[in-house]
């Protein structure tokens, strides 16, 4: 398993993931996190022109995707009920996803941001019950509540490596 930019030929498969992932969010009695379309294509299309779009290859195919921003993340300048650790420098993993095929994405994911920052803040909605608890069997400190552009709360969390 490998990571590498995603690319614009990327763009078809990383819509199908999405579609795959919400549709699993439903079953799994979270409908409300991505709802009906997101991500959307115009936000997967801002990745990649961003340079923040990542797809995770197993087998020569593209099984995951999620998009890393390093730097300060708009979304976690205010958070309640908590704080974070630390204000140092940190990378944010937003819009992860699988196949549905493939297990280990995050863990990929996580080993790829890990090499680039010390610090890694992720959200999730509270009824993301699988995020929860991955976040937490890979060390991630629960930090508060933060919100997202559409005003809906998400949990924010933390890993700190030194």
């Amino acid at each position: 398993m490998y990571i590498r930019p995603a690319v614009d030929g990327d763009l078809k498969t990383i819509l199908n993931i999405y579609s795959h992932a919400r549709e699993q969010m439903r079953l799994m009695g979270n409908p409300a996190q991505w709802g009906n379309d997101r991500p959307s294509p115009e936000t997967v299309r801002a990745d990649l022109a961003a340079g923040e779009s990542f797809v995770v290859i197993e087998k020569d195919i593209v099984c995951g995707v999620f998009a890393f921003i390093l730097g300060d993340d708009p979304t976690y300048r205010v958070i309640e009920d908590g704080a974070w650790p630390n204000d140092a420098p940190y990378g944010t993993i937003h819009r992860i996803a699988s196949d549905g095929r493939t297990r280990g994405i995050l863990r990929a994911a996580l080993s790829f941001c890990q090499e680039r920052t010390d610090n890694i803040r992720i959200d999730t909605h509270e009824d993301n019950k699988p995020m929860l608890h991955l976040l937490e069997k890979y060390g991630f400190q629960k930090c508060g509540r933060i919100y997202v552009g559409d005003g809906t709360a998400r949990i924010a969390w933390q890993k700190t490596l030194r």
